[in-house]
């Protein structure tokens, strides 16, 4: 069996046809660039801040342009410095530097992963003018603490939501929290176009007029009225088109996601792996599925070798990266995200996955010393337990051709040639 980490295709098969009358509806009517005209970006726009519960929404082309639209919206340029978390992709801090302003890295809560709160005042100067929380994975950012840190220091917050269309914290809706939000629209996330797209939320109408004022070049709404320099940052109509479909199954898909995470904690229990936590009172809506393990790469290469898809996000820390070695930040900087960049493993999540795809991937899982799982000893136990066991149908011993049942007993006798063995539990 080969699994993808998210197979697009699956989704588009069971949806074809509202997918391809939506495509051939752009292709009717001409409307392919996102312009302040085009009907199908109109659309998406009004429905998508009626989803995420703002005012105001603002289609870009991509995610990355969606955070530097806002900060400019904003006012924020050279000689500011901005707030980010530790952990996140390059666009959140490489979106702070294409400004003009400098990225302040933060370290990142060791259960959830989001930035930690407890750190950010100490990395507040009187240069900081913004916060970006990511809600990474699909699990909101603890925005209630941000928020009153935000207030107390007078500066403003900027949601990243690009992995978490629709995630809440006590049924408030992530993007909703700050002055405004950025969403990417990538075809892996949550809610996916078929290529580039981004969007911003806020509520604030003038950080929305300037937003698509630089969106659209700096014209103000009519062709040729450039009030400013801007930048061409459109979402085209089909990719509108193609969002407007899929917004009306994101909340069926989000549960499908909720539903399939439950069913991984529940077979990987008692895995010498550490599964995701969902804080008390968040909705996560598992944009990725993440666990982390000590023996990350031969457990990534072990399932790639049984058809099993993983990935890591993000295998170095943005203030470690290539990128950033001039600010001379070393691991002990930030040792909660030095720490996650190596144990961290993306297992395949998307809404689609079957339930036979979840339980051949939990029955393919490798675990150093996995509590519950079944070895043999012979004839000194601890001198022949294998480095690594298979959890699952079977388990696999030190022998590459030797297989034993699951539910093998501790201190059942197992005939294997001329030898005896001795099922055990490791605990």
């Amino acid at each position: 069996m080969n699994i993808k980490l998210v197979d697009l295709n699956r989704q588009y098969e069971l949806h074809k046809a509202e997918f391809d009358a939506a495509i051939n509806s752009v292709i009717a009517a001409s409307a392919f660039i996102g312009n302040t005209s085009n009907p199908f970006v109109r659309s998406f726009e009004e429905n998508f801040a009626r989803y995420s519960g703002s005012q105001f929404c603002i289609a870009c082309a991509n995610g990355t342009d969606s955070l530097e639209i806002l900060l400019k919206s904003m006012g924020i340029g050279m000689g500011d410095e901005v707030i980010v978390p530790a952990i996140s992709w390059i666009a959140t801090s490489e979106a702070v530097s294409n400004i003009g302003a400098t990225p302040v890295f933060v370290d990142i809560e060791e259960t959830y992963y989001g930035i930690n709160p407890k750190l950010i005042e100490a990395k507040i100067t009187e240069k900081t003018k913004v916060i970006i929380p990511v809600h990474l994975y699909g699990h909101p950012a603890d925005m209630p603490a941000i928020m009153a840190i935000a207030q107390k220091h007078k500066l403003i917050v900027l949601e990243d939501c690009a992995q978490a269309h629709g995630a809440a914290i006590d049924g408030k809706k992530i993007g909703t929290f700050g002055v405004s939000a950025s969403y990417s629209f990538f075809p892996g996330k949550n809610l996916g176009a078929l290529g580039d797209a981004g969007g911003m939320t806020t509520d604030d109408e003038r950080i929305a007029e300037m937003a698509r004022m630089i969106s659209q070049h700096g014209q103000s709404g009519r062709k040729h009225s450039h009030q400013i320099e801007g930048r061409n940052s459109r979402m085209d109509g089909i990719h509108a088109a193609i969002l407007d479909v899929k917004l009306t199954y994101l909340d069926e898909w989000t549960k499908s996601r909720i539903s399939h995470a439950a069913r991984y904690d529940e077979l990987l229990e008692g895995c010498d792996v550490i599964l995701p936590k969902v804080k008390p009172g968040v909705k996560h809506v598992f944009h990725l599925y993440v666990i982390r393990s000590k023996q990350r790469d031969k457990l990534m290469q072990y399932l790639g070798e049984k058809g099993i898809s993983t990935t890591i996000q993000y295998p170095v820390a943005l203030p470690l990266l290539e990128a950033y070695k001039d600010r001379g930040f070393s691991a002990n900087d930030f040792p909660v995200a030095a720490m996650i960049q190596n144990e961290v493993l993306s297992i395949p999540m998307f809404p689609e996955l079957r339930p036979e795809e979840i339980e051949y991937i939990a029955d393919a899982f490798v675990v150093s010393k996995a509590k519950k799982s079944v070895v043999n000893l012979h004839p000194d136990p601890f001198q022949h337990i294998p480095e690594w066991i298979l959890v699952g149908e079977f388990i696999l011993s030190q022998f590459d051709n030797l297989k034993l049942p699951l539910n093998l007993l501790a201190g059942t006798p197992v005939d294997i040639g001329d030898d005896n063995y001795i099922a055990i539990i490791i605990q």
